[in-house]
């Protein structure tokens, strides 16, 4: 119920050993002027009361990612407004990009990811979290996340 992105769509491995840039599970760091936390999009199964969730990456201003990473250990944290951001994370089971999709970021306490709220657009995917998924649809992007290319995929 749950599948998840290693690392901003930008991410080069290359960057793994440059000093002005980091990858841990939560944030990244590109070049020192990119900047990126890791969340969940998360989309309710319609009639069972489970949360499919989707483990993306979203850009934040430097002053967002720097009030966020000060509160990142802090209790209370998740009384912080939400982090404008933009999805970074491309979902290739919808035939619409999902790059750069408008988001709000909300901390959640020590613990839990941040909650990325995308804006309430026509795209499917926004569409989607907004008014949730069947457990054929969890089957079919499951199939599409396993075997890229496979029928899965839409």
């Amino acid at each position: 119920m749950n599948y998840a992105a290693e690392a901003p769509a930008i991410w080069n491995p290359d960057f793994a050993d440059a000093d002005d840039c980091l990858l841990s599970s939560d944030q990244c760091v590109i070049l020192g002027q990119h900047y990126f936390v890791k969340g969940l999009i998360e989309i309710p199964v319609v009639g069972t009361g489970d949360v499919f969730s989707w483990g993306v990456w979203v850009s934040l201003s430097r002053a967002s990612f720097s009030e966020a990473a000060d509160l990142w250990d802090r209790p209370g944290r998740e009384t912080a407004q939400p982090y404008f951001g933009w999805l970074t994370t491309d979902l290739p089971v919808y035939a619409t990009p999902t790059l750069y999709l408008k988001t709000h970021v909300h901390t959640r306490p020590i613990g839990e990811r941040p909650f990325v709220e995308l804006e309430p657009t026509d795209h499917p995917l926004a569409v989607e979290q907004r008014e949730g998924i069947t457990l054929d649809r969890v089957r079919e992007i499951a199939a599409a996340v396993l075997h890229p290319g496979g029928d899965g995929q839409r």
